[in-house]
């Protein structure tokens, strides 16, 4: 039959190989999962972590092989496993993101993890396969948000990771699990019926569930198109009058992924991840650096911080509706709100993990700044996290005015974080689980992934 776009995805997943991996694409995607690990870990502390996890444990019995984030002492059944840590790892929006607009790691690593530890001894993934495994997840993921110009945008219908992450749930596992060529068309077939969410449950304790959902689902899909299970073989193709993948999208343009032969060039070798410095959504930390500067420029102005010498504080931000949050009331809501996350920066002079407690959400003395804002979306500022910017200008009631700009952040794929600054994060992440001595072998473990026997050793 002809090759379509669809046999053509699963031809890759069938067909790389470990040695089209290159160098900087090793690089990246160990630092991504390190990351991930890291915002897993830290995630195990919050509240929906913890929803979640009762429910799996109350409402489903299990085969008890795959591990939790921060829970030495319990085990779940390998997709409820990676349900879990998924939910654990966007739990405070503290995972990576890629642009295309997505969560790409935490729909993939979860899911991978909790494979690795389902597999008897005499099938055990290496390190190598692992890595291969979830590169192809990201590949996927990054592939079919290049069929739509839409998706280069921050969304607005649906939770990008829900959709795509799901898919790339699905195509990591099939790879790690060996699937042949047609149980990967499947795959990805069942794991289309699986994907969405809207975008209205951003900002709620709903929205790390997509995570969840996506990495466990996609996982799913592989099992049970390993058992035989089938679906459309046209999912990602464009067929007029009966949608398959383009359901997602208005515009939607899919073309053939090439079975690599000698070289295969990854999207990640093109196109690096930006890592979080502070728990929020990625937009929060264009503002949270143009209000540092402005912050810097105030005190050496003023010689310390007063809130009391501002008559408006003036942000310059893409439209975008559900960051756009005048006086959030919750933690999830302050991590999507602009301005929020800007006054905490002019307050503080830096935002982190307790920024976000109820205690620092509901001070007077930012309530008193939050009421100071105004919001404006100059046209040139456009939703796109490569393209975007943020701006906030301190109107004083001297009549003086202040002004702070950030193009790029600080983690940002245009200024990525060092290796000691990712590291710090991580360490300081996965303190709050671990001791010293194992925050340290699980560096050193995925910095060797490429040399480990037995990946599940992970």
């Amino acid at each position: 039959p002809e090759e379509t776009v669809t046999s053509s995805f699963a031809s890759f997943i069938h067909g790389v190989q470990p040695k089209h991996l290159s160098k900087v694409v090793c690089h990246r995607s160990k630092r991504m999962i390190l990351d991930s690990i890291g915002a897993g870990l830290v995630g195990s502390r919050t509240h929906v972590f913890n929803i979640a996890l009762q429910y799996c444990q109350e409402l489903y019995s299990s085969t008890a092989v795959s591990s939790v984030y921060g829970k030495p002492g319990i085990k779940l059944s390998p997709t409820l496993a990676a349900f879990t840590n998924g939910v654990a790892t966007h739990s405070m929006d503290f995972d990576d993101t890629w642009h295309p607009a997505t969560h790409p790691s935490g729909a993939v690593l979860p899911a991978l993890l909790a494979a690795s530890q389902m597999l008897p001894p005499s099938t055990k993934p290496n390190g190598l396969d692992f890595l291969l495994a979830f590169n192809v997840g990201l590949e996927v993921q990054g592939r079919l948000m290049h069929f739509s110009s839409e998706a280069h945008n921050i969304p607005k219908r649906f939770h990008p990771p829900s959709v795509v992450g799901t898919m790339g749930s699905a195509a990591a596992t099939a790879k790690l699990l060996s699937l042949s060529t047609s149980q990967c068309t499947h795959a990805l077939g069942i794991a289309a019926s699986f994907a969405g969410a809207p975008m209205a449950n951003a900002a709620t304790q709903a929205k790390p569930l997509h995570m969840g959902n996506a990495a466990r689902l996609g996982f799913e899909a592989a099992l049970l198109a390993a058992r035989g299970m089938e679906a459309n073989p046209f999912i990602l193709d464009s067929i007029p009058g009966c949608s398959g993948f383009s359901a997602f999208y208005s515009i939607y343009e899919p073309k053939p992924l090439a079975v690599p032969s000698d070289h295969h060039e990854f999207l990640l070798e093109k196109q690096d991840i930006a890592f979080k410095r502070f728990p929020a959504h990625l937009g929060m930390h264009w503002v949270v650096d143009a209000a540092l500067s402005v912050r810097n420029l105030f005190i050496n102005y003023a010689g310390s911080f007063s809130s009391s010498l501002i008559r408006t504080i003036l942000l310059k931000v893409p439209v975008s509706k559900y960051i756009n949050r005048p006086s959030p009331s919750s933690e999830h809501e302050a991590r999507h709100s602009f301005q929020f996350n800007a006054c905490t920066a002019l307050l503080d002079g830096e935002v982190g993990l307790s920024s976000f407690t109820e205690n620092s959400i509901h001070r007077q003395e930012l309530r008193e700044l939050l009421d100071k804002v105004v919001v404006e979306h100059p046209e040139d500022n456009v939703a796109n996290f490569d393209k975007m910017y943020g701006e906030v200008t301190l109107l004083l009631h001297s009549g003086d005015v202040l002004t702070g700009k950030c193009d790029t952040f600080y983690g940002h794929w245009r200024n990525p974080l060092s290796r000691e600054s990712l590291l710090k994060k991580f360490r300081s992440n996965a303190s709050y689980v671990l001791s010293d001595e194992k925050i340290e072998a699980i560096i050193a473990t995925v910095d060797n992934l490429e040399n480990l026997s037995d990946s599940s050793q992970l």
